[in-house]
């Protein structure tokens, strides 16, 4: 069985480049003593501390002054980064645990501050259309601004900053290992990245200098201004769409399915790269009608030409009591958000399938073939389908 892809698991080293602990800390402590911080390598992946409030004196250069907030009376502080809006008083921290109220300033607890790091495919992500082949920098920290019950990576995101080992991996020196790596590509991922903003801002604009591509992958729960700040930045951005019912996110994500909506449409105005992965939980976002909703939204909104990946759930979390969902349900989302009109819909974890390859909307041959995670032909070339010259859409170089 594949590993599930919604927000693709950090703790399993995949076959093509995943990184264990010891080659975490190894990779770490590469970057730091290639800016001759050597001294910091103690400190970068050693057993969790206690849970309790951050340690300021202990723990300076993980502090830093947050973006994207405002004062309010009484010292108390209101976050804009997420539709929450969090008000917290001095000493308060946020819903996503990781932003805490200093005295009236909202700092960012993980700036830096990498709890998971991994080298994978960029088909993992699941982006597809994106350096087909390619292996991805990948990096995450604590803390989530939403709660799914199917969540993959509960281990990061439901944690708070001192609950985990890290590591102290600022933008230069994740950059700096990326490219050691030869990994023409990073990848905010794992746990949610919108709480850490200002650290991916800052790799992807290190990134840039270096001629390494960022992308994120994330729940769309974010904020206009600091998604269009990003926008600025990235390469490409990947959305989990939950579902099309406000009441599935309200009981099993406690949050909101139209700021998602609204992220997703504003990624596609700016032009970015983007490629939508809904992850089809048995019962509980799996009707017709609901995929139905789905591909007419997305044939609307963001156009047929804009990737679908339907991934196969696996019971983790607290939804443990759902079977993993049928090959017949996802082949009835392939056929549905096909019948509909969009060009390039995937089915995950599920090997061997043919909805992994992707197809020309025009000659109908497959021209990116895969198994698994591994690209076994790829009939691309300068952007084109190499049979009929169908210009196919994506980051192909």
């Amino acid at each position: 069985m594949g590993e599930p892809r919604e927000t693709e698991s950090a703790a399993v080293s995949t076959a093509r480049g995943g990184i264990t602990r010891r080659a975490f800390l190894k990779l770490c402590l590469g970057a730091v003593a290639s800016v001759g911080a050597l001294a910091a390598g103690s400190r970068l992946l050693s057993s969790a501390p206690s849970a309790g409030a951050a340690n300021p004196a202990r723990e300076p250069e993980w502090a830093r002054r947050a973006r994207y907030w405002r004062k309010l009376a009484n010292r108390a502080v209101q976050c804009q980064l997420c539709p929450r809006q969090c008000t917290t008083s001095p000493g308060g921290r946020g819903h996503c645990q990781v932003r805490e109220n200093r005295d009236g300033d909202l700092y960012t607890l993980v700036y830096g501050r990498a709890a998971s790091v991994n080298i994978d495919p960029i088909e993992k992500k699941p982006f597809f259309h994106v350096l087909p082949g390619s292996l991805v920098f990948s990096f995450a920290t604590a803390g989530c601004n939403i709660d799914c019950n199917n969540c993959q990576n509960w281990q990061l995101s439901q944690a708070r900053p001192e609950d985990l080992p890290a590591a102290n991996l600022p933008p230069a020196d994740l950059v700096a290992a990326a490219r050691r790596e030869n990994t023409p590509l990073i990848a905010g991922t794992y746990n949610e990245p919108t709480v850490f903003t200002e650290y991916l801002l800052d790799v992807a604009r290190e990134g840039k200098k270096h001629g390494v591509r960022t992308v994120t992958v994330s729940n769309g729960f974010i904020a206009k201004q600091p998604m269009l700040d990003l926008c600025r930045e990235l390469a490409a951005v990947k959305v989990d769409l939950k579902s099309m019912r406000e009441s599935f996110y309200r009981t099993n994500c406690n949050g909101e399915l139209r700021p998602v909506l609204d992220t997703i449409e504003l990624v596609k105005k700016q032009g970015m790269w983007l490629e939508i992965v809904y992850l089809v939980v048995p019962t509980l976002n799996d009707s017709e009608a609901e995929i139905k909703d789905l591909a007419r939204w997305m044939r609307t909104h963001v156009g047929v030409d804009t990737p679908l990946h339907f991934s196969r759930f696996y019971p983790q979390y607290r939804l443990k009591n759902l079977p993993p969902t049928p090959y017949e349900t996802l082949d009835r989302c392939y056929q549905i958000a096909r019948a509909e009109g969009l060009h390039y819909v995937y089915v995950g974890n599920i090997p061997a399938h043919k909805a992994e390859n992707t197809y020309c909307p025009k000659c109908k041959k497959a021209i990116i073939k895969r198994e698994g995670f591994r690209i076994v032909d790829n009939q691309i070339q300068q952007g084109e389908c190499k049979f009929c010259h169908q210009r196919i859409p994506g980051i192909w170089v």
